[in-house]
């Protein structure tokens, strides 16, 4: 008995349709990040799994999709090891690899490799798909593509401007609605401290940064379960539910962490941030929101998402400053910012909304009906010169009957079909067929190119 064909869950097979649409997203996020000056690089799918572990905290490292070593991969692994069932001391034995969790940390790497030949600051670009082992559901899923954009190598907060700046723009040409929401960790540090939990800092960034996703209570409890006293959750709690401008909860958060120089340092770079913002001519709502975390431990100042105003999903776009990346790899105090764009849920959202341009689906614009031998070396000069103007067109490969040639031209969304049988031949003309209107008109082959653009 056959098979049944199946792809792994969290993965996904893209039609034509699909992909045209997907290609019409990169297109547009590419074209903005080259706007501004970045360049673009492409690291491998997997790592030294050394390279990956650590770096995206205990609930991200979880997540790393680990390649078991080539050959006989149980080579290394003692039996007092596999018979103690220690997986974590069990994994290094059998796993030297895994698939990239995100693009951040592999940059932070070839940063670090490459460094004799990078002009610092090193403005760069990478889409490319990522790996978690995550539990599949509505917009999410094990195997996504992001599309990074990152300064590294400066600490102006110049740079967070741009970034947003970038967001802006992007989600202007996709039509997209949404809202940048602003934070930085320096500010989330202050926090822990004030509340006496500074060494609770990852525990509660954590835990606030579900707050949209599971609710005030839940987060409350699990900060509990993590050891956070009950003393200072409540002091806590008018933190999560500050209101206001955004310029008002700066001011408030500064009464309230004003013991803490760390704190106080992250609102003087937001407050930097937002009259840089002043300046500009945005069309895209910014709101500072102090439950917003990000969970990944390498953040250190300004962090951010994006919120698509219209559909309920997760943030669609993320990321944030980190001061010391690349000292992990030997590389310390090299500064950087970036923001990752999430393809897969901008595709949903614009899905969604039918926001996909019509045109950018059509793959064929033209096609030559196929009358049989003689016909077929009259099209296919006239078909060499309309690819040569850049429209995009075929000629059906046989002979097959009238209407089986129309429904294919029809299920394609082809535009024009060209049709040229003993009578066009004779007089050194097409006819041509508008198979949106159903116009037809009989021209000279001079005039097919300048017709059809």
């Amino acid at each position: 008995m056959a098979q049944k064909p199946s792809i792994p869950k969290g993965t996904r097979d893209f039609s034509p349709l699909e992909m045209a649409r997907r290609n019409y997203i990169f297109d547009v996020i590419k074209g903005v990040f080259k706007l501004y000056g970045f360049q673009q690089i492409e690291t491998p799918a997997m790592e030294n799994l050394s390279t990956l572990t650590g770096k995206y905290g205990e609930e991200g490292d979880k997540l790393l999709f680990k390649i078991l070593n080539s050959g006989d991969f149980l080579l290394k692994a003692t039996e007092t090891d596999l018979l103690a069932r220690n997986s974590q001391k069990t994994t290094f034995q059998i796993s030297e690899k895994g698939l990239r969790y995100d693009l951040t940390v592999p940059f932070a790497r070839y940063v670090v490799q490459y460094q004799g030949d990078i002009n610092f600051p090193f403005r760069r670009f990478q889409i490319q798909p990522v790996w978690r082992a995550d539990r599949p559901q509505k917009g999410r899923y094990r195997e996504f593509y992001q599309c990074d954009v990152d300064i590294i190598g400066s600490d102006s907060l110049l740079n967070e401007y741009e970034l947003i700046q970038i967001v802006d723009k992007i989600f202007a040409k996709l039509g997209i609605n949404v809202t940048v929401k602003i934070n930085n960790r320096k500010v989330l540090s202050g926090i822990a401290e004030t509340i006496g939990e500074s060494d609770r800092m990852i525990d509660i960034t954590v835990a606030i940064d579900k707050l949209d996703k599971i609710g005030l209570e839940k987060v409350n409890e699990e900060l509990l379960e993590k050891g956070v006293s009950p003393e200072a959750v409540q002091k806590l709690q008018p933190i999560l539910k500050l209101s206001g401008s955004n310029i008002e909860k700066l001011d408030l958060i500064e009464q309230i962490i004003s013991e803490s120089a760390t704190g106080k340092k992250g609102i003087a770079e937001l407050r930097t941030i937002f009259n840089y913002l002043k300046s500009g001519k945005l069309s895209t709502e910014v709101e500072l929101d102090l439950t917003l975390a990000r969970g990944l431990n390498y953040y250190t100042g300004a962090i951010f998402e994006v919120k698509a105003n219209d559909v309920q999903i997760g943030s669609i776009t993320g990321g944030g400053r980190y001061d010391d990346l690349t000292g992990i790899f030997g590389l310390p105090d090299i500064s950087g910012v970036g923001i990752s764009f999430g393809a897969d849920r901008i595709y949903d959202v614009m899905d969604q909304l039918e926001l996909f341009p019509i045109d950018q689906t059509i793959s064929t614009k033209v096609l030559f009906v196929n009358f049989g031998k003689t016909e077929e070396l009259y099209c296919l000069p006239l078909l060499e010169d309309i690819r040569k103007a850049g429209i995009a067109a075929e000629i059906y490969p046989s002979a097959d009957k009238m209407k089986k040639q129309m429904n294919y031209a029809n299920r394609k969304g082809v535009k024009y079909v060209i049709l040229a049988g003993e009578t066009e031949i004779a007089d050194g003309e097409v006819t041509i067929k508008n198979m949106m209107s159903g116009e037809q008109i009989r021209i000279s082959t001079d005039q097919l190119v300048e017709v059809l653009c």
